[in-house]
C-alpha cells in the first residue's frame, strides 16, 4: 500500500487511528499492539499476499533465534541467525544476479529463476540482523512476541525505512497505553506527513517525469539535456526518499511514536564525509556498528581503516541493488570518501592538532565572506559530483550510465529538448501562465521547468527541511490554510502517482 494513495488516506489510516486510540481509550493496551500488528500486516500484504507470508516466516524464525540467544548467547548460534537472514536476502535479491554473472564469466546458459523480490526486504532483514546480534551481545532484554512483531512490521517504516534499533522502538511500544495522546504531537505529525506527501507527489514525481524521459531517449539528448537529467535525478531521489521518511515520522507521531530521522539536509554538506553523515543516516549507522567497527574500524592503522571504509561502501552498493552499476556507484562514493578522509587527517597532522569539526563540515563556524564563499563553492562541487555519481545509481547498466555522462561531456550543443521541458508542464501552473498571458511567448514552455528546478535547488541547498519547518510552525489560521492547500493539491495528483524509489531495495 502506498502512503500516496486514496485507500491509505481515506480508509486505512483513519481506521488505524480510530481503532488504535479506541482500544487505548478502553484500556485494551495489549490488543492495541495486536491491532497495530494486524494493520501492518494488511499494509504489507496489500501489495502481494506472498510478500506477507515471507515476512511472517522471517519474523517467526528470528524471534526463535532471539529466544535461544537470550538463554545461551552462543556465538555460533548468532552466526547461524545472521547467515540465515543473509541467505534469505541473497536468494530473493541476488540469486538471479549471481546466475547472470556466472553465465557471463563462464559462457554458460543457466536459466534465471525470475524470483519475486519482496518489497523492503533489505530494510526488515537488516533490522532483524541488528536485533539478533544485539541479543547475542546482551543488549536486548527479553522481548514479548507481539512487541517484536510490531518492531519488525510497524507499517510507517516497514518498506523504506528508516532502519530502526531495538532501543529506539521497544521502549516506546512498552509505553503504549501508559500515556495519553498529545494533541500537539498529532498536529505536528499531520503537518509533517503533508509536507512529506507534497515532496513526493508534487516534486519527486515531477522531476521523475523528466528523468524517465531522459533515460528513455538517451540517443536524442543534447549536452544540456543530459546535464539537466542528471540534476533532475538527484532532486527526485532526495524528495522521494526524504518525503517517505517525513511521512513515516509524521504517521509515527500521530500514533504517539518517535521514529528516528534519516536525513539532515544532505545537500548542504561541504564534502562527501559530511554528506554521508546526513544522507540515509540509519543505514550508515547500521554499517558502522555491524560492519566497520567489527572489521577493526580505525583502530588498526590507516591502511586498514581505508580498506574497511571501501568494504562498507561496496556492501552499501550491493544492499541497494543487484547490479554492477550499483558497485560502480559505490566505488565513486568510496574513493572520494577515502581521499577526503586522507586529506582531513593530513591537515590535522600538519596543524599538529585537531581541526574544529564545525569549520571542517561547514555547519556554522567562521561567518566571514571568504568562508561563506568557500562553503558555497564546496557545496556546488559536491552536488556536481553527487549528480554525476548518481547516474550509475539510476541507470539500468554501466553502459547506459556511461552513455549519459559522455553525452553531458561531449554531446551535441543544441537547444534544450522541448519534450523534456514539457515534462514540467503541470496543468495547474500552465493555467496561471495563461492568465498572465505568458503562454504564447517563445520560451514559455521552459518557464515551468526552470521555476521548478530553482524551487528544488532552493529547498535542498538553502531552505529548511520539513522537520525543521514543523518545529517552527505556529498553529494559526494562515498555516492551517497552507497545509490544507498542500494536502488537497497532493491528493488531487494521486491519479498520476508512482511508487517510492526505495521500495525496490
Amino acid at each position: 500500500m502506498l502512503f500516496n494513495s486514496y485507500i491509505f488516506i481515506f480508509l486505512f489510516f483513519p481506521v488505524c487511528l480510530l481503532g488504535y486510540y479506541g482500544l487505548l481509550h478502553w484500556h485494551k493496551d495489549w490488543l492495541a499492539k495486536v491491532f497495530l500488528v494486524g494493520m501492518s500486516f494488511w499494509f504489507y500484504g496489500y501489495f502481494n499476499v506472498s510478500y506477507l507470508l515471507i515476512m511472517i516466516c522471517s519474523i517467526a524464525g528470528n524471534y526463535l533465534f532471539h529466544r535461544l540467544l537470550s538463554r545461551s548467547r552462543d556465538r555460533w548460534l548468532m552466526i547461524a541467525a545472521v547467515t540465515a537472514n543473509l541467505g534469505v536476502l541473497f536468494y530473493f535479491k541476488y540469486f538471479d544476479f549471481f546466475l547472470s554473472t556466472v553465465n557471463t564469466v563462464f559462457g554458460s546458459s543457466v536459466a534465471l529463476r525470475n524470483i519475486l523480490l519482496p518489497l523492503g526486504i533489505s530494510f526488515f532483514t537488516f533490522q532483524q540482523i541488528s536485533f539478533v546480534i544485539d541479543t547475542w551481545r546482551g543488549e536486548v532484554k527479553d522481548c514479548p512476541f507481539v512487541d517484536y512483531a510490531l518492531f519488525v512490521s510497524f507499517f510507517p517504516q516497514l518498506i523504506a525505512g528508516p532502519i530502526v534499533n531495538h532501543n529506539e522502538m521497544l521502549p516506546q511500544f512498552a509505553q503504549i497505553g501508559k500515556r495519553t495522546a498529545a494533541w500537539e504531537d498529532i498536529a505536528q505529525g499531520c503537518g509533517l506527513f503533508i509536507l512529506g506527501l507534497a515532496k513526493k507527489v508534487l516534486l519527486a514525481d515531477t522531476f521523475g517525469a523528466g528523468v524517465d524521459y531522459g533515460y528513455a531517449n538517451l540517443a536524442s539528448l543534447g549536452r544540456a539535456d543530459a546535464v539537466l537529467v542528471a540534476l533532475f535525478y538527484i532532486l527526485q531521489l532526495y524528495f522521494d526518499f526524504s518525503g517517505y521518511c517525513d511521512m513515516a515520522r509524521g504517521i509515527g507521531k500521530m500514533l504517539g511514536m518517535e521514529i528516528p530521522a534519516n536525513f539532515n539536509e544532505p545537500y548542504k554538506a561541504v564534502n562527501i564525509v559530511d554528506f554521508w553523515k546526513r544522507w540515509h543516516m540509519t543505514l550508515s549507522r547500521f554499517f558502522t556498528k555491524y560492519v566497520y567497527i567489527p572489521l577493526g574500524g580505525n583502530r588498526k592503522g590507516q591502511a586498514r581503516m581505508y580498506g574497511n571504509l571501501m568494504i562498507v561502501f561496496l556492501l552499501s552498493g550491493l544492499w541497494h541493488g543487484a547490479g554492477w552499476h550499483y558497485l560502480v556507484w559505490a566505488l565513486t562514493q568510496g574513493v572520494l570518501y577515502i581521499l577526503t578522509r586522507f586529506w582531513q587527517q593530513y591537515r590535522v597532522q600538519k596543524k599538529g592538532g585537531r581541526i574544529n569539526r564545525q569549520t571542517e563540515e561547514g555547519a556554522g563556524g567562521d561567518k566571514k565572506p571568504g568562508h561563506r564563499l568557500k562553503t558555497i563553492v564546496s557545496r556546488i562541487l559536491l552536488i556536481t559530483y553527487v549528480a554525476a555519481a548518481e547516474v550509475y545509481f539510476r541507470a539500468e547498466s554501466v553502459a547506459q550510465a556511461n552513455q549519459l555522462l559522455l553525452t553531458a561531456l561531449k554531446g551535441p550543443v543544441q537547444k534544450i529538448s522541448m519534450e523534456l521541458a514539457d515534462c514540467f508542464r503541470l496543468d495547474e501552473f500552465w493555467y496561471v501562465l495563461k492568465v498572465l498571458k505568458l503562454d504564447n511567448l517563445a520560451y514559455s514552455r521552459y518557464i515551468l521547468m526552470w521555476l521548478i528546478l530553482a524551487a528544488g535547488l532552493y529547498l535542498t541547498m538553502i531552505g529548511r527541511d520539513a522537520a525543521e519547518r514543523m518545529r517552527h510552525v505556529r498553529y494559526r489560521a494562515g498555516s492551517a490554510v497552507v497545509f490544507a492547500v498542500l494536502a488537497v493539491w497532493s491528493v488531487l495528483t494521486f491519479s498520476e502517482v508512482s511508487t517510492f524509489l526505495y521500495y525496490n531495495f
